[in-house]
């Protein structure tokens, strides 16, 4: 099922020459109101890539990116993953595993990206990879499987 465009902004991003919006239109969800503007795309080796732009809010007392934050990151690409280059199906969907080794501190002065690859598509369930990054820099490498969930239908 594709991302409808009432709740959900997905076009490019005129800011971002070949990027696109990851952003749901309603600011006071998670996403939003926690995580700023999001961007993705496809890298040319296939890969999916999501990234965020840090702000003051996002940093711990060591003046790094929170480790939460990263992990939000995390989760947010599996989903922009099934959906740039999976089935294209990225909901209803949930995530029922996270493996996370953080291996670096983030710097909240660069945009920090998840990049990621699917290791198996099933009618069900997507594994996904992948690490966080910041230039050369490493943050974080992860792998996650998420659920794709069948719609209710309401009476």
């Amino acid at each position: 099922m594709a991302l409808r465009d009432e709740i959900f902004e997905h076009g490019p991003d005129p800011e971002n020459p070949g990027w696109r919006h990851w952003n749901l239109k309603d600011q006071t969800l998670f996403n939003g109101a926690v995580m700023g503007k999001l961007i993705t795309r496809v890298d040319d080796d296939g890969k999916a890539r999501l990234r965020m732009f840090p702000e003051r809010r996002h940093e711990n007392l060591q003046g790094i990116i929170h480790g939460a934050v990263t992990l939000s990151l995390i989760d947010i690409s599996l989903f922009t993953t099934m959906h740039t280059i999976g089935t294209g199906n990225a909901g209803p969907s949930v995530t029922v595993e996270l493996s996370t080794q953080f291996v670096g501190g983030g710097k909240p002065s660069e945009p920090l990206d998840a990049v990621c690859e699917i290791v198996r598509e099933t009618g069900s369930m997507v594994f996904v990879r992948g690490t966080v990054e910041q230039q050369d820099h490493t943050v974080a490498s992860f792998s996650g499987i998420v659920k794709k969930m069948k719609r209710r239908v309401t009476p």
